[in-house]
Order: C-alpha cells, then sequence, then structure tokens
C-alpha cells in the first residue's frame, strides 16, 4: 500500500460523512452515477489517507489538503484527474461550510492544474486523400459527395457552413465562397483549382438531376431536392470513412476543417492567415494548432541544421 492509499478503509464518521454528501449533491444537482462515483472514490481516497495522520474530513487543515495532493503528484496521477479531485474536494468543502460544520474552507486559495486544451483529431495527407476518393462518383449522390468532401478540405468550413451555403455564395470565375460566420461576420475564403473542378461538376451534372422542376438556393441538396442538414452529413462522412478504412472515431465533418488548418501549417500557412480563413475572431483560438508549427520547426530544424 502506498502512501498515498493510507489506511484501507476511512473512519466510520468519514464513511457517513461521505455518504451524506453524496445524497445532498445528488438530491441538488441530479448528478450521474458515474460522477457520484467519482466523487466517492475521491473522497474515500483522502479520507484513508488522513487516518495516518489522525484526521478526519471535517478536521483537516489547508496544509492537510496540500501535502495529499503533493502526495498524489508523485504518483504520476493525470492532470485530468487531479483536476476532477480538486473540483470534488472543493464542492464536498463548500458545502460543509455552508452547512456549518466547518468554519473555513480548506481548499481555498488552492488552484487546480491548468489543463491544455486537448489537441483536435486530424488525419494524414494520404488518408484525406482516402476519404476524397471514396464516393463512386459516376453516380448523382456520389458526384454530390464528392464535391462536398472536396469543398470541406478545400476551406476549412464548419459543416454548419457547408450545408447552409447558398449557390449564390460561390463564385466559381473568382475561385472564392462568400461565408457568414459566426457572429455574422462575411469572409472571402479561397476553393482551390481541385475543388473547384468538383464543383463545377457537381453544378453542370448532378445538382440539375436532383433538383428536377423545383427551385432550392442551397447549394448542397438531397435527392428529393431539399437542402441538406448536418446530421446527413455526419452519416455521409462516416460511411466514406468505412470505406477509405479510417477509424470512425477519428472522423466526423470537423475532422476535416482540423484538417485544413493542419496541412495549411504543415506547408508553411502564416497563423494569422489561418485565423483569417477559419473565420475565428480571436488568435488564441487558432493557437491550438501551433503545435504543428512547432512540430515543422523541429522537423526542418533537424533536416537543415548541420547538428540537427
Amino acid at each position: 500500500m502506498s502512501a498515498v492509499e493510507g489506511a484501507l478503509f476511512p473512519c466510520e464518521q468519514d464513511q457517513a460523512t461521505i455518504e451524506a454528501f453524496l445524497d445532498a449533491v445528488w438530491m441538488e444537482s441530479g448528478l450521474s452515477a458515474n460522477t457520484l462515483s467519482a466523487y466517492r472514490s475521491d473522497l474515500t481516497g483522502i479520507a484513508a489517507w488522513l487516518v495516518e495522520r489522525h484526521q478526519t474530513l471535517l478536521t483537516v487543515q489547508h496544509s492537510d489538503v496540500l501535502d495529499y495532493l503533493s502526495a498524489r503528484a508523485k504518483t504520476h496521477v493525470r492532470a485530468r484527474s487531479v483536476a476532477r479531485l480538486m473540483s470534488c474536494l472543493r464542492r464536498f468543502y463548500q458545502y460543509q461550510v455552508r452547512e456549518g460544520r466547518m468554519p473555513i474552507d480548506p481548499t481555498a486559495r488552492i488552484d487546480s492544474p491548468k489543463l491544455g486544451r486537448p489537441l483536435p483529431k486530424s488525419l494524414t495527407e494520404t488518408q484525406v486523400e482516402a476519404l476524397l476518393a471514396a464516393p463512386v462518383t459516376d453516380e448523382v449522390l456520389g458526384l454530390r459527395d464528392r464535391a462536398m468532401l472536396e469543398l470541406l478540405y478545400a476551406s476549412g468550413l464548419r459543416v454548419s457552413e457547408l450545408v447552409l451555403l447558398q449557390v449564390a455564395q460561390l463564385n466559381l470565375s473568382q475561385g472564392v465562397v462568400r461565408i457568414t460566420g459566426k457572429g455574422g461576420k462575411e469572409r472571402l475564403v479561397p476553393v482551390g483549382e481541385e475543388s473547384l473542378l468538383w464543383l463545377e461538376r457537381y453544378l453542370r451534372e448532378s445538382r440539375p438531376q436532383m433538383l428536377l422542376i423545383q427551385k432550392c438556393d442551397t447549394l448542397f441538396i438531397t435527392q428529393r431536392g431539399a437542402g441538406m442538414t448536418r446530421q446527413a452529413f455526419w452519416h455521409i462522412i462516416k460511411r466514406y470513412g468505412v470505406i477509405a478504412g479510417i477509424d470512425s472515431r477519428q472522423l466526423s465533418p470537423h475532422t476535416l476543417r482540423h484538417c485544413f488548418a493542419t496541412h495549411l501549417l504543415n506547408h508553411g500557412a502564416d497563423l494569422r492567415v489561418l485565423q483569417m480563413l477559419l473565420g475565428h475572431s480571436d488568435l488564441s483560438t487558432t493557437q491550438i494548432y501551433t503545435h504543428v508549427a512547432k512540430e515543422r520547426l523541429k522537423s526542418l530544424h533537424a533536416k537543415h541544421h548541420p547538428r540537427g
């Protein structure tokens, strides 16, 4: 048994305190069974550890909490687990103070670990090529799907922007789409030659067959001649992911937006340019992709520096 685990079980008083707290938060907030189980595990862990220090959950001091967190850190617990533990302890002790069982909150002035934003899942360029090639373009729907995938990868549009795109927003002669993004902000996004070829073919061959005599201003339409939904496109991209041999957990419509950003940076794009293309109002949102730029710099250094 490690030092952080302490005694096998917390004292009976602490067990009763834990269960009373869990009953209260379940009544107040309707927490899920998984969250309640996690809370019970976290509180039981510190209560058992406190037994060796002749302390209970309700007699613990600020320094005891710090010592426990330090002991947990020595076991190489992930930062996300420590953050969850702190959230649990903070909620537990705020409740005890509110109920008058403790004069002060021993977790006050203890910061939770900062969690880096998770890096977006991306695909390799080879995987993207396989995905784009998956639709059967001799078929009406396959040609539409190829045009949608090509445009999404070429422009980095949000899926909502893609399915709501109007024919009038596409300028084939200039090779751009005019997008109205979040907050009503407009931006012009280049489409690229390959994507333009598929869009032109879709507009010429596929869309008229689906539209028949109906009228619809939406660029990408269903077989019934109506605008497509986000959910419908989600199923489409999942289906082609299977054909391309891509793990479905890696793939969503948003994945191609990430690929657009990642691959642009890999090939030397500037972060400010990427911000404008993605329609981010704040550069800090775009900076999640700086890990790509750093990896590219490392690669260039290793390749070109004499001591790389």
